[in-house]
């Protein structure tokens, strides 16, 4: 598949560098089926129960659990009806997003849902930090800072909306409002409520322009964690993932297991682990609805030795992740990869040298979507906006890196007619045929916070280029649509409106 004659969001094709061997990858599959097929995963949730059930697998009876065993021909039956791309749309054509399971072509978005939002304060000659709990405004300006931000392509909610008036039962319909009204890219983001699955879709439908165009180009998706490492089906997550995928939305289905505490730290045990969970999960998603668009949504982690907190800037964190790529690869399902995490609490040089090697080394694997690639900080529980300004700056210099060579005979052709034209002038110099060069993406540009003189003026600068961008407009929501929204569902914050 080819993506550069679509409108939308291109992402980076790669090369993709490889990790594991094909043999390796097929004994880690066949470890990890042998694993549902004799052991087993526990399963609460009893629509579930029912469909592995009808699917034949052997189902063992528990007091208030049941013991599932898949097949490996359950799940190849299963895994082969999930398609092997996925259109996510925004609220412009021109940011769709096509994930494809074999074109190398990576995407980058945001992610985890933190508690905790940072501001940062220049004045009198030093930065200070100040955090404070996300608010439904907050989240509408990060929207709007990823409507502004080159590299980014999906948004997905990164700040945890804790306004006094947010409930369990208002907070779905509120937070997929304040992203799509936000900013124009597609939106993706957990569901906290079952029940509420269905006003979301209703309420992206209208802003898509109907039932139809929703279901052509989806502005939603979600994600499910649907196992909690190891080998347990979460109740409500299942249930979650069942009715979304039914309804005809694009699902994440998501495992996240820490070496060294849920799961095994060894890269053998790790991938045998999460592989097995994520087969149990998409079985479950296709069984429920043969076709559904899907995601090997593999977020392995690392556990610190002293405190077994995730510990991301581990080079176990990057091995884990370009794994799962070959693994999703494997499946024929598209990659959803996690990079761009560190442990500083604070942004800075050590916060991007700590985000650097994955952003780099997981693109290179060639994941259809890296989501956590942007303002993350202390692990996954901060968002910075000005963390993801400079985060941004940063992916632009890893596409870059990444860029195929282009070396075509027409290429050399020029290369020959350039040093000709220079050898015969006076000043022997290439410099005019920079602006073409420039033209087709094959010069990078410096690092965009530089600064001069003998200085690092990297943060000021990037909190200018954040400032700008803050204060510049996204269109909004037309009135007629946001009046629809108000007009039809309970629950919204009139404040948004």
């Amino acid at each position: 598949m080819n993506n550069d004659n679509i409108p939308g969001r291109n992402g980076v094709q790669v090369d993709p560098v490889r990790r594991l061997t094909e043999d390796q990858i097929d004994e880690i599959d066949f470890t990890s089926k042998e694993i549902l097929k004799y052991i087993g995963f526990e399963v609460s949730c009893e629509e579930a129960v029912e469909l592995f059930y009808k699917a034949g697998s052997k189902i063992e009876k528990k007091e208030k659990l049941h013991q599932v065993h898949l097949t490996p021909q359950i799940i190849e039956d299963a895994l082969a009806k999930a398609p092997n791309e996925i259109i996510l749309g925004g609220r412009e054509p021109q940011f769709d997003v096509k994930l494809s399971a074999s074109d190398h072509r990576v995407h980058f978005g945001t992610g985890s849902e933190t508690n905790w939002w940072l501001e940062a304060d220049f004045s009198n000659g030093k930065v200070n930090y100040s955090s404070r709990p996300g608010t439904t405004a907050d989240l509408i300006a990060a929207a709007k800072l990823a409507d502004h931000l080159d590299t980014l392509d999906i948004f997905l909610r990164p700040v945890n909306i804790q306004d006094e008036e947010i409930t369990a039962t208002n907070k779905d319909i509120n937070k997929f409002y304040c992203a799509l009204a936000g900013g124009r890219k597609h939106v993706m983001a957990g569901f906290s409520s079952e029940n509420a699955i269905e006003d979301v879709l209703r309420m992206a439908a209208i802003v898509a322009g109907g039932a139809e165009q929703f279901t052509k180009r989806p502005l939603i998706s979600g994600i499910s964690c649907v196992i909690k490492s190891p080998l347990t089906m979460v109740d409500d997550a299942a249930t979650k993932l069942i009715k979304a995928v039914r309804l005809g939305i694009p699902m994440v289905v998501s495992s996240s297991p820490q070496g060294g505490s849920t799961a095994p730290i060894e890269e053998a045990g790790m991938l045998a682990l999460i592989h097995a969970e994520l087969l149990a999960g998409l079985t479950l998603a296709q069984l429920a609805k043969p076709g559904a668009p899907v995601m090997y949504g593999a977020v392995p982690v690392r556990a610190r030795l002293d405190n077994l907190h995730d510990l991301y800037g581990a080079p176990e964190f990057i091995h884990y992740a370009i794994d799962c790529v070959q693994m999703a690869e494997h499946l024929g399902i598209p990659c959803y990869a996690s990079a761009g995490v560190g442990d500083s609490k604070v942004p800075g040089i050590r916060a991007t040298i700590e985000k650097f090697p994955s952003h780099l080394a997981v693109t290179q694997a060639g994941p259809a979507y890296i989501h956590y690639a942007y303002g993350l900080l202390d692990r996954t529980s901060i968002f910075s906006p000005l963390q993801a300004v400079l985060d941004d700056a940063q992916i632009k210099l890893v596409k870059d890196i990444v860029r195929k060579p282009q070396i075509e005979i027409e290429d050399l052709v020029e290369a020959e007619s350039q040093i000709g034209r220079v050898m015969g002038s006076n000043l022997r110099m290439f410099a005019r045929f920079i602006r073409k060069a420039r033209k087709k993406g094959r010069v990078s540009e410096p690092y965009a916070f530089e600064g001069s003189g003998d200085v690092d003026q990297s943060m000021e600068l990037a909190q200018q280029k954040l400032d700008e961008l803050m204060s510049t407009p996204v269109p909004d929501l037309p009135d007629g649509i946001k009046n629809k929204i108000f007009n039809q569902f309970d629950g919204l914050l009139t404040k948004l409106k």
